[in-house]
């Protein structure tokens, strides 16, 4: 059995059993298994978080579009931030959604549902989005190390991974997470190369700083099968620009 997908098994497992324990705490609605947990206290976690400088100082916010984050993005909206918040399974040449709180159409708080973004928000290309101050991400599970684990898709990763390519991301953008205590694990958790971690991590409770930041470099093109680049169109662009340019190279 390969490195990686020795990884990645012991990935789900601990995917399942954070689901289970979460469901049997009645901390999560039933049927979260194979989702970001919207976890009881995600309200109270997002309010915890806008005590740290990182956002307090945050212009730009990058943040998923789960529903335990939608406070967050809320929040945000409501402070005057502008959110960048990813077109699901980046499905658009234009991967992430321009939520703008000096043009919003309806109330932030609407406004911050990913359903509601998909309606009146433009997509805007990885080269048009500005430099991220802070970026939020979503967690199924996360330890005391910053090392965390999504939901299993992986675009989490692919996102930092195309704002790492076009600069847009570097060591003064802040990672965060918005977690139950549940969520939390005394483990260590598998780590491949295009995995990145948390500089914080926040629940209802409490702020837990992490030791060391971990960035993705950029896309990690080895790392993608084939038919994950050409079903995601802006990483199939991409690379067929990197073809060209090194075919220009070569014959110059």
């Amino acid at each position: 059995m390969s490195d990686e997908v020795s990884s990645q098994q012991a990935k789900q497992e601990i995917r399942e059993q954070t689901w289970s324990l979460l469901e049997r705490h009645n901390a999560v609605e039933p049927g979260v298994s194979g989702h970001i947990p919207a976890f009881v206290g995600a309200d109270a976690a997002a309010a915890r978080l806008t005590t740290l400088t990182a956002w307090s100082t945050a212009h730009t916010i990058k943040a998923n579009p789960d529903r335990a984050q939608l406070p967050v993005r809320a929040l945000a909206l409501q402070g005057g931030k502008t959110v960048y918040m990813a077109v699901p399974n980046l499905a658009t040449i234009r991967p992430f959604y321009l939520l703008d709180p000096a043009t919003l159409p309806i109330p932030p708080t609407e406004a911050a549902a990913h359903q509601a973004a998909a309606t009146f928000a433009p997509t805007i290309a990885v080269e048009n989005v500005p430099g991220i101050d802070l970026i939020v991400c979503g967690s199924v599970a996360v330890n005391a190390t910053g090392a965390r684990i999504g939901k299993g898709a992986g675009y989490s990763d692919l996102e930092l991974g195309l704002l790492a390519d076009a600069g847009k991301i570097g060591t003064n953008t802040t990672i965060v997470t918005t977690v139950h205590p549940l969520q939390i694990i005394d483990r260590p958790i598998p780590e491949t190369a295009h995995d990145f971690r948390v500089d914080a991590i926040i629940t209802p409770e409490t702020i837990i700083t992490c030791p060391g930041s971990r960035r993705p470099a950029g896309i990690l093109w080895d790392h993608l099968p084939e038919g994950k680049i050409t079903a995601i169109p802006v990483l199939a662009s991409r690379l067929q620009n990197r073809d060209d340019t090194g075919a220009k190279q070569r014959w110059s």
